[in-house]
């Protein structure tokens, strides 16, 4: 049955008090996950988190034959070794852009794979092609067989250089699975540089894989090395940093005192800067954000801030949808610039229903003025990320709001209404017959 939020609005007040913990990351454990299909035993992740999109993702490995089992809180073992079919689920690979990782070791491992164009949030164009020319280079063979491709290896992957004409955070985990299981040396050049890749490759190097200059543009992998046999210790899924930098952003808008723990405050360096760059006060420990005594700073003792989202280090695009509410609140003008994804503005249209004054540009930039008092409005969450920012909006606002299709916002979060409940959010879920 589809679900919805139901939240009661603080209208502007800033009373929101307590700690709230970041789950580990879902753009982490995602590929972590694909790539149990390279080991050649078990393995068990810790700090994984319980949403929608790794249930699809553990679906997707157990059609392929792989098994799971949960042994602990947010403890997942998983056995790839069991993978014996190169076929990817159409249906459950078009409900998540995340089902294009599992080519890589699959392709890897079997010489071939199958696979529908991956689904996901819509938020613009997101080709593949980035992924259909590393595979080519690599030596593989790729046709397009009634929706879907079908690309084989026969004699195996072999090691080249690859240079990435977008850096793509996806594009590059998949192809660093890929050229672990392939014969020789395999060099990629403007690669991404986001801690969930260099995630990636500290795992598959502690169970055998030679990889080195992950966390920089050129990334070496000397494939044909077997994996799994060098190591048995849980390896952990890293905290989510879209997750911490979202509570971050509800503490400036909504807390008198908000700790966020159990996070990586360097990965968020640019959302820091951004927030104090406006005057939100914000305190930061080895593995703990915190805004303090907030509730005395009105909203017009905020300055406007521009953002431009830009591949790590710059500002997360996954954190344009949730800043724009805050850059409803603060005092002037504040422009924002997207220019990873086409489209992912779209959501400014509802904010503008709640009373926010937004005025687009073009697909790419808008205009935000403020600061606006917004009113509750019932709203339909479009993806992840700007499902998650009409919750910020809905705690702002005045009034009651209605957040429908939940389900986006469960693919990326894990039950956020119980969490926001434990520091003052008055939000409730649930069931709709239509919504």
């Amino acid at each position: 049955m589809k679900q919805k939020f139901v939240i009661e609005g603080l209208a502007g007040k800033k009373n929101l008090n307590g700690e709230i913990k970041v789950n580990g990351a879902k753009n982490a454990v995602l590929p972590l996950l694909a790539a149990a299909i390279l080991l050649d035993r078990p393995v068990e992740f810790s700090n994984v988190p319980k949403i929608e999109d790794v249930a699809r993702m553990l679906e997707l490995l157990k059609r392929l034959g792989a098994e799971f089992e949960w042994t602990g809180e947010r403890i997942l073992k998983v056995d790839g070794n069991q993978v014996s079919n190169n076929v990817l689920d159409n249906d459950n690979a078009k409900r998540i852009r995340a089902s294009i990782l599992l080519a890589g070791p699959l392709l890897a491992r079997f010489g071939k794979v199958s696979f529908p164009h991956p689904g996901g949030c819509v938020i613009g164009k997101r080709p593949i092609d980035l992924f259909i020319e590393g595979f080519e280079k690599m030596g593989a063979k790729v046709s397009e067989v009634k929706d879907k491709y079908e690309i084989t290896a026969p004699k195996g992957l072999v090691g080249t250089e690859f240079f990435f004409r977008v850096s793509s955070v996806t594009g590059t985990e998949t192809l660093i699975m890929a050229a672990v299981g392939a014969k020789g040396k395999t060099i990629l050049k403007n690669a991404a540089l986001e801690p969930e890749v260099v995630c990636l490759a500290e795992f598959l190097n502690s169970r055998g894989a030679k990889i080195s200059g992950f966390g920089t543009s050129e990334i070496v992998i000397e494939g044909g090395h077997s994996l799994g046999s060098l190591n048995n210790k849980t390896f952990p899924v890293i905290p989510d940093r879209i997750e911490a930098g979202s509570f971050l952003i509800l503490g400036a808008l909504a807390a008198d005192n908000l700790k966020i723990t159990n996070c990586q405050p360097a990965h968020l360096d640019s959302l820091i800067e951004a927030l104090r760059f406006s005057g939100v006060a914000v305190e930061v420990g080895n593995d703990w954000l915190a805004v303090k005594n907030n509730g005395k700073i009105a909203n017009e003792m905020r300055r406007a801030v521009n953002i431009k989202t830009r591949e790590y280090p710059g500002f997360p695009t996954d954190l344009q949808a949730p800043m724009a509410v805050f850059l409803t609140q603060v005092t002037g003008e504040s422009s924002i610039h997207e220019t990873i994804f086409e489209g992912r503005l779209n959501y400014t249209a509802d904010l503008e229903k709640m009373g926010a004054d937004i005025k687009m540009w073009d697909s790419h930039r808008a205009l935000v003025k403020g600061p606006t008092l917004l009113k509750g409005k019932e709203l339909d969450g479009p993806d992840i990320r700007a499902g998650l920012a009409y919750i910020l909006a809905a705690i702002i606002a005045e009034g009651e709001s209605v957040i429908n299709n939940a389900y986006f916002i469960d693919r990326g979060y894990e039950r956020i209404e119980e969490r926001l409940q434990k520091i003052g959010v008055k939000i409730k879920r649930v069931d709709c017959e239509v919504c």
